[in-house]
This record gives structure tokens, sequence and C-alpha cells, in this order.
């Protein structure tokens, strides 16, 4: 599994979708934007069904719930992480990135243009609040 990069500021959901199904950004907004879910919508950020609704158009399976993080070693092989979670005005707000097991190697997948490089290997930075499982 590769990163994929968002190509815009809000654009974390359709470029994890995007990493997960081995499709470019421009690919996955095409079929998000087809459903009706587009990167500007903030709710993208404090809500699971869009990103799961786009993985499910684009052939990937995923948990029904979010389950809350334990430990980098309880993840499955491949999840969708909530990182950067916060609150703001009551409402919560997260960035989504990507956990991948594979090959004998441990990795994230974040989508932030600005990073040196987009396969993370900090985990004591990141501070995942929870996770979806993808099947």
């Amino acid at each position: 599994m590769k990163p994929v990069i968002q190509q815009e500021k809000t654009g974390c959901a359709i470029a994890s979708s995007a990493a997960i199904a081995g499709i470019s950004y421009k690919e996955a907004k095409a079929v998000a934007n087809s459903l009706g879910i587009f990167a500007k919508d903030q709710s993208l950020w404090s809500d699971t069904k869009h990103i799961q609704k786009l993985l499910k158009q684009l052939g990937i399976k995923t948990g029904n719930k979010e389950q809350p993080f334990q430990s980098w070693d309880l993840l499955p092989d491949c999840a969708l992480l909530s990182i950067k979670w916060r609150k703001i005005n009551g409402k919560a707000f997260w960035h989504w990135v990507v956990f991948v097991r594979e090959n004998n190697k441990v990795c994230v997948l974040d989508s932030k243009k600005s990073l040196k490089s987009n396969i993370r290997t900090d985990f004591g930075r990141m501070k995942p609040k929870w996770y979806i499982h993808v099947k």
C-alpha cells in the first residue's frame, strides 16, 4: 500500500480511501463526489459514515464501528485511525490516516501534503483516539 497525498486541505478522508483502494486521489474524489461527499464538507472530519460509504463503493469492507485505540500492537493489519483528535465548540474533529502492517513492516500512511515523508513510523508522536478495522 502506498500513501496518496490529499489535494485539498480537507481531503484526508478521500486520500485515505484512495490509498486503501490503490487508486489516485482524483479517482477517489470522483467517486466521493458522485456519492455527495465533498472534501469541503467539515462533517468528513467529525463523522465516520462518509468514509465508510466511500470505501464500500470502492469495494472495501470495514468494521461497523469505531474501536478504542489501545496499542499499536493490537491494531489489525489495516485500519483507519483518527489522529489530531480534538473538540471545537463541542464537536469532535480529527485527521484520517491509514495504519498498515504488511511485508514485515508497520507504518502509517499520512496524506498531509506538507510532511517530509508520508510514510510515518514516529508512533510516539501520533496519538490515535480510535480506529476502524479495514478488512
